[in-house]
């Protein structure tokens, strides 16, 4: 509390800065989730169950692939895309479904933009507490990976803030597909996009399955970005195609929420 009464105090002599409108969303999310850490854990064990019934279980039948040249046990080849999916998960949920509801139904975004918060601060505030959810995820399903000796380089340090890009690009995008939402029967199509993009972003089995036209429109998806990326992160096989995934996503990202942005002013000051 002390936080939110600083940052009221001085916003009647100034806007606030980007970084305290931030930080004030992201304490009111946390109390509103406080008692709600149950919906955390579920999202997070979904990719946990994956990797050990997927990676592990049918591990035991696939012997691996070759990745950048180098061969790769299966479930070394899995892991990394289960965590891309839980980053991608963890936006995704607040990014859409939450979001909807406060904006649509709970009317908390016009609540405050009557204090001295600007749409770009709320797009911010949410943007960051999709992040900070899609990271939680990500660095516990990483320990898991480390338990299990799924981890074969030290680049494997680096996976976390991958997973923060592809939560950027994912909870930026979210957000500002959801300002076109009219009703919660519109959220089938988020359903109909994760679905296919969990399934065959190279998360299970290599890109090259697919024939060439299909290839193309695989790799151009931010889940398989983020998948690529992860993966040579944690076996070390470290090639071009990751900066090239680094610029994607935060493109994407960056895109997301100036949409968002417009789309807010739009919605709520018109």
């Amino acid at each position: 509390m002390a936080l939110v009464n600083a940052a009221l105090n001085t916003a009647v002599a100034r806007p606030l800065r980007a970084d305290e409108a931030v930080s004030l969303l992201l304490y009111r999310n946390l109390l509103a989730y406080r008692r709600a850490w149950t919906v955390f854990a579920t999202g997070f064990l979904e990719p946990v169950f994956y990797l050990f019934s997927i990676g592990i279980g049918v591990g035991r039948i696939v012997h691996g692939f070759d990745f950048n040249g180098e061969p790769i046990a299966y479930r070394d080849f899995v892991a990394p895309g289960m965590v891309a999916a839980s980053a991608m998960n963890g936006a995704l949920l607040d990014a859409t479904f939450n979001f909807f509801f406060k904006l649509k139904y709970n009317k908390l975004f016009d609540q405050m933009l009557a204090t001295p918060l600007s749409t770009l601060d709320v797009a911010r505030g949410e943007l960051a507490w999709s992040l900070l959810r899609g990271g939680v995820y990500s660095t516990a399903f990483v320990l898991v990976m480390v338990a299990m000796g799924l981890v074969g380089s030290w680049w494997a340090v680096l996976v976390v803030p991958a997973a923060l890009l592809i939560g950027l690009a994912f909870g930026a995008v979210g957000m500002a597909l959801t300002t076109f939402m009219r009703s919660w029967q519109d959220f089938e199509y988020v359903t109909l996009g994760m679905l296919p993009m969990f399934l065959f972003s190279a998360t299970f089995f290599p890109v090259t399955a697919y024939p060439e036209w299909l290839r193309w429109l695989v790799e151009v998806t931010p889940l398989y970005r983020g998948v690529v990326l992860c993966r040579e992160l944690t076996t070390g096989a470290v090639s071009w195609g990751s900066p090239v995934s680094v610029l994607y996503l935060v493109a994407l990202g960056v895109a997301g929420l100036l949409v968002v942005r417009r789309r807010l002013d739009r919605l709520l000051l018109t």
